[in-house]
C-alpha cells in the first residue's frame, strides 16, 4: 500500500464527512409540516404556528397564544444509476440511500403585549448512504452517516402593527462517520477500509424581520448565520491489504468546515377569506466551501510525516432556490395547500461524487391543516422531489476511473401537531 493511495483515499472519505451535510440536493428542509404543504414558499413571512421559531423568529410576535408544535418528515429518496463504466468490476444497485425521519419540536410563549419567547429542536443537515459491498464506485464512496441537531431559543419583539423582529442564537451538534473502500496494489488482494468519525459542537444564530404592509400583506426577511465547526475524531485504517509495521490503526483526525449562511425572503397575500398566496426565494452561499481541509495526528508506518495536511478542492457555487403556494380554507376546520418549487445545486460536473451525485431539482407539494378545535391543529403534507440527470466522471491512479448517469428522486411525507394553551 502506497502513501499516495491512502493518502488520497484519507482525504476523500474526511472530505465526504462535511460534503454530506452540506449539499444542497440533500440538505434537509424539513423543519415544518405545515410549511411543507406550500413547498416552504413563505416560510418567512407565514408564522402560522409555533414552526415560524425556525422560518422566521419574528413571526413569534403573531402567535397571541402559548403553544407547542411537534411532528416529524419521513424522506425515501431513490436512485438509478445508468451507463456505469470503470476500471473495475462492481454492481451499481442505486439503493443507497435509507428510509429516514426529521424530528421537530417548537414552542412558543407570549410574554407581554410586544415579547415572545420561543425555543425550536429540529435537523437542519443530515442524511445516509450506504452502498452496497461490490458497488463499482466504491473507492470513491462508500457508507457516509452524518447528522446536524439544533436547539435554537428565542426572543421576538413588537414594535407596532407593522414592525417585529426576532433573534435566537443557535446550539449545533454534528456527528458523522464514513467509510471508504482502499484499493489493494496486490494482484487478487483484498481491499482496505478507511473510516472517519468526528463531531463538534457550534453555535451560530437566527434573526428575522416581519412587516405587515397591510392586514392582507406582509414581508418576512430571515438570516441563518454560518456556523464554524472544528470536527475531531479519529481515522481507523484497516483490512487485509495491511500488515504489521504499514499504517494499520487508529489516529486523530480533525477538520475544520464552515456552514454557509443563508437568506430568506417571502411574502404573503390574502386573496379574499379563503385564498392565500404564498412566494419566496432563498440564497445560500455555497461558495464558501473552495476545498476541504483535514488534519491527522500520530500517524505511523507508511504513512508517517505525509498526512499532516490534506486539502481537497470542492469548489461550490452560490444557490436560488424559488417557490410559489396557496392555501385554500375549504372551512373552518380543514385548509388545503399546494405548492411548487425549484432548487440549485451547489455542485459542479468536475467535483461532484457518487457521495453526493445531486443536481438541481424541482419540487411538487401537497398539503392539508385539520383544526377540529380551535386549540388544536393537525397538519399532513407530501412533497415529490425529481432532479436533473447528473454525471459522475472520475479518473485517479489510485482508485481507477468510475463514470454513471444518476437519476435521483424523493419522497417526503410530514405529520405536525400544533396544540394551544
Amino acid at each position: 500500500m502506497t502513501k499516495r493511495v491512502l493518502k488520497t483515499s484519507l482525504a476523500l472519505a474526511i472530505s465526504a464527512a462535511s460534503l454530506q451535510s452540506l449539499a444542497g440536493g440533500f440538505a434537509i428542509n424539513e423543519q415544518s409540516v405545515s410549511n411543507m404543504g406550500t413547498a416552504y414558499a413563505g416560510r418567512s413571512s407565514s408564522a402560522d404556528d409555533a414552526s415560524t421559531v425556525f422560518g422566521n423568529p419574528a413571526g413569534m410576535a403573531r402567535l397571541k397564544r402559548e403553544q407547542v408544535s411537534g411532528g416529524v418528515s419521513l424522506i425515501y429518496a431513490q436512485t438509478e444509476i445508468d451507463n456505469a463504466s470503470g476500471s473495475f468490476a462492481g454492481s451499481n444497485d442505486g439503493d443507497m440511500v435509507p428510509f429516514i425521519g426529521a424530528p421537530m419540536a417548537y414552542y412558543v410563549k407570549p410574554l407581554d403585549d410586544n415579547w415572545s419567547f420561543g425555543l425550536g429542536l429540529y435537523v437542519p443537515f443530515g442524511l445516509v448512504t450506504d452502498y452496497e459491498s461490490d458497488f463499482q464506485g466504491r473507492y470513491y464512496g462508500d457508507r457516509s452517516e452524518v447528522r446536524v441537531i439544533t436547539l435554537q431559543p428565542t426572543l421576538s419583539y413588537r414594535f407596532n402593527e407593522q414592525l417585529s423582529i426576532g433573534f435566537g442564537p443557535t446550539i449545533n451538534r454534528i456527528d458523522g462517520e464514513l467509510t471508504s473502500a482502499i484499493k489493494n496494489p496486490l494482484p487478487g488482494a483484498a481491499d482496505g477500509k478507511v473510516k472517519i468519525k468526528g463531531d463538534d459542537t457550534a453555535l451560530g444564530y437566527n434573526l428575522g424581520v416581519l412587516f405587515e404592509v397591510t392586514p392582507q400583506t406582509r414581508f418576512g426577511l430571515t438570516y441563518h448565520s454560518k456556523v464554524d465547526y472544528r470536527l475531531k475524531g479519529d481515522t481507523q485504517v484497516s483490512g487485509p491489504g495491511f500488515v504489521i509495521g504499514s499504517s494499520a490503526g487508529t489516529y486523530d483526525a480533525s477538520l475544520e468546515l464552515t456552514t454557509p449562511e443563508s437568506v430568506d425572503f417571502s411574502v404573503t397575500h390574502a386573496l379574499d377569506a379563503n385564498w392565500n398566496l404564498y412566494a419566496g426565494s432563498s440564497w445560500t452561499r455555497w461558495s464558501r466551501l473552495e476545498e476541504i481541509r483535514a488534519e491527522n495526528r500520530g500517524v505511523g508506518g507508511l504513512l508517517a510525516g505525509s498526512l499532516s495536511s490534506i486539502a481537497e478542492p470542492q469548489n461550490w457555487h452560490d444557490t436560488w432556490a424559488h417557490a410559489l403556494g396557496l392555501a385554500y380554507a375549504l372551512n373552518p376546520q380543514w385548509t388545503l395547500r399546494a405548492g411548487v418549487a425549484v432548487d440549485q445545486s451547489p455542485t459542479n460536473n468536475a467535483d461532484r461524487s457518487p457521495r453526493i451525485p445531486t443536481g438541481d431539482r424541482n419540487i411538487f407539494s401537497l398539503g392539508a391543516a385539520w383544526s377540529p378545535n380551535a386549540d388544536m391543529t393537525i397538519d399532513l403534507a407530501y412533497s415529490y422531489l425529481k432532479e436533473d440527470d447528473t454525471q459522475i466522471d472520475h479518473v485517479s491512479a489510485s482508485k481507477g476511473a468510475y463514470s454513471a448517469t444518476y437519476k435521483n428522486t424523493a419522497h417526503g411525507l410530514g405529520a405536525q401537531v400544533t396544540y394551544r394553551f
